[in-house]
């Protein structure tokens, strides 16, 4: 759970999320603006403290560490890519010092792959030093990414990172995330608006309301049981029942479970 306190009023963001990721998934977060998708992202990079509630990334337990320990989690262990590619680089450094420059705040004694090496894995070893300014905006997503993945730690998060790119870069992008989870197994946690780009991953989470409102896997979409028993329905099943629906669950024989609306005394 995280709660926001703004102008004396406490707002939860994420309230009963349930999510099990097993090491060298790629899973896409949906869901609409303001439903608690990047809180979840931030929580899990240790950018936010969890209000209450447990959250371990590999071996680490987020909602007990220090900063300083948050910081070097993110220093090794945990990539980041923020919304906005600008918002990781510095400008005025190439690519392959950008690389550099986050690999100087890894562990002395932390095996690191070299710069090329980064940036080979996402098809630019050709503009390794290239000024940015020359970059196409897919080149700079694509630098973007090659920074987060700058010490291949085992979580990289992106929020958005094919967001206000043409079709052409997005699918460079969503390639060079999918080689870099392929080959490095490294687990993969991104954002995304895009239909097509949550069509193309193998695990979404849809997340509405600050909850969990379905799953889908391989493309096809499934309800899920939340922790404390509620059944969120999948938006396309939600949007046939107005809220108050009755729902009679019955089982089968053989272990099926089905709703059945109830139609309602003086109902039309």
């Amino acid at each position: 759970m995280h709660i926001y306190r703004s102008q004396g009023h406490d707002v939860a963001a994420l309230s009963g999320i349930g999510i099990n990721v097993r090491p060298g998934e790629l899973v896409g977060l949906l869901g609409p603006s303001g439903a608690g998708k990047s809180t979840l992202l931030q929580l899990c990079g240790g950018l936010l403290t969890p209000s209450a509630g447990r959250l371990h990334i590999g071996d680490h337990n987020v909602a007990t560490m220090t900063e300083a320990e948050l910081d070097r989690m993110r220093a090794a262990d945990v990539g980041i890519v923020l919304q906005g590619a600008g918002r990781n680089l510095i400008p005025y450094l190439t690519p392959i010092d950008n690389i550099r420059y986050a690999q100087g705040a890894a562990p002395r004694d932390r095996e690191l792959p070299s710069p090329e090496e980064v940036l080979e894995l996402v098809g630019l070893a050709r503009q390794a030093k290239a000024p940015l300014g020359t970059l196409t905006p897919g080149q700079i997503q694509l630098t973007a990414v090659a920074v987060g993945i700058a010490t291949f730690p085992g979580l990289l998060l992106a929020d958005e990172p094919t967001s206000q790119l043409d079709h052409q870069a997005r699918d460079e992008v969503l390639a060079a995330i999918s080689t870099i989870n392929r080959t490095t197994g490294m687990t993969v946690l991104l954002i995304t608006h895009d239909p097509d780009v949550a069509a193309a991953l193998p695990r979404t989470i849809t997340i509405r309301d600050g909850r969990i409102a379905s799953e889908g896997r391989s493309g096809e979409e499934f309800a899920v049981v939340a922790s404390d028993g509620s059944l969120p329905l999948p938006p396309h099943v939600a949007d046939l029942l107005p809220p108050g629906t009755l729902l009679r669950v019955t089982t089968t024989e053989d272990g099926e479970v089905r709703l059945s609306p109830v139609e309602q005394e003086g109902s039309q």
